[in-house]
């Protein structure tokens, strides 16, 4: 009963294989003619950039074309894998381990499967495989594992790295020369092949200093004010301030001297208005403990009144 369904599927496996390797490769003869017809495109606008003067454009453009170029000779690589692996099923099925001469391609478009989403029927065959070899031989090609077997040319043609200026410049004196054009490609190899200063890294002159053996001059102003306090400045030669500043320091000081006097000033007539506050509170004061007696006397003679004035009137009504 094992061997029945062993047998059943390697049926099941050579079928799906076949089917998606068929798929595979018509679907990438068709991606192959879209990207020439694309790439003609693209290569014909460069050739007018460099005909226009416009070669600032023409260096940006020429990535693009470069991408699609890389692309396209990935895309013929996996269809020439996949031709080899679609004649070679009948052996694959036949085999419990991986076939060496069949190592290279097999590997190789399980490691492009998910770089070309183009194709999707590469991942179609890439569980098949896992199903077939299992899970550590499917990473060891996905991961670049030693021994791998991975085609080199097809890692160096889906890598999303920047192509070097050296590849630049091929590229667009091929243009040039497909379209017969008069290009000086000076002013190009001359901006490719300078060094831009790494801005996040600071301009070196900004980290340059004086060596710790060297002399330095200070530079040094004094000034005092009339409250008798002194202030004052020290400058470094190394340091880069520009000399109209350096001018302007004792002038600032002068300044900042006077407004500490104008401060001294105004807290001494402060000062100085405080007694007048205080002497009109103990007016008040006064003012308000000679009412205070006047109304005490008020009080002490009416009560003399009374008692003056009171028997008198008793003895009438009798």
């Amino acid at each position: 009963m094992s061997l029945l369904n062993q047998l059943f599927n390697r049926g099941v496996f050579g079928a799906k294989c076949k089917t998606s390797l068929t798929l595979a490769i018509s679907r990438i003869k068709l991606l192959q003619n879209k990207r020439d017809l694309q790439l003609k495109l693209m290569r014909k606008e460069i050739a007018q950039f460099l005909q226009a003067g416009q070669e600032a454009i023409a260096r940006i453009r020429v990535e693009h074309v470069i991408r699609e170029q890389n692309l396209t000779a990935a895309y013929a690589i996996l269809e020439l894998f996949c031709e080899f692996i679609h004649a070679r099923i009948p052996i694959i099925e036949s085999q419990r381990e991986c076939p060496a001469e069949l190592r290279e391609a097999i590997a190789s478009i399980i490691f492009a499967a998910p770089r070309c989403s183009d194709v999707p029927d590469l991942l179609l065959i890439k569980n098949l495989f896992m199903t077939k070899y299992g899970k550590e031989f499917v990473l060891a090609a996905a991961e670049l594992r030693p021994d791998s077997g991975v085609n080199r040319e097809l890692i160096e043609k889906l890598s999303i790295s920047a192509p070097s200026a050296d590849v630049r410049l091929r590229v667009l004196k091929d243009i040039a020369r497909e379209y017969n054009l008069d290009w000086d490609s000076s002013k190009t190899e001359a901006e490719l092949s300078k060094k831009h200063e790494d801005l996040l890294g600071g301009s070196k002159q900004m980290h340059d200093r004086a060596p710790p053996g060297s002399p330095q001059k200070r530079v040094s102003f004094e000034s005092s004010s009339s409250n008798g306090t002194h202030s004052a400045l020290t400058v470094d030669s190394n340091q880069n301030i520009p000399p109209k500043t350096i001018s302007k320091v004792p002038n600032e000081i002068k300044s900042s001297s006077r407004n500490d006097d104008v401060i001294v000033s105004k807290s001494k007539s402060k000062t100085e208005r405080r007694p007048e506050s205080s002497e009109i509170l103990e007016r008040a004061r006064a003012a308000i403990a000679s009412a205070e007696r006047a109304s005490a006397a008020a009080r002490a003679a009416a009560e003399l009144a009374k008692i003056q004035y009171g028997p008198r009137k008793f003895e009438g009504k009798s």
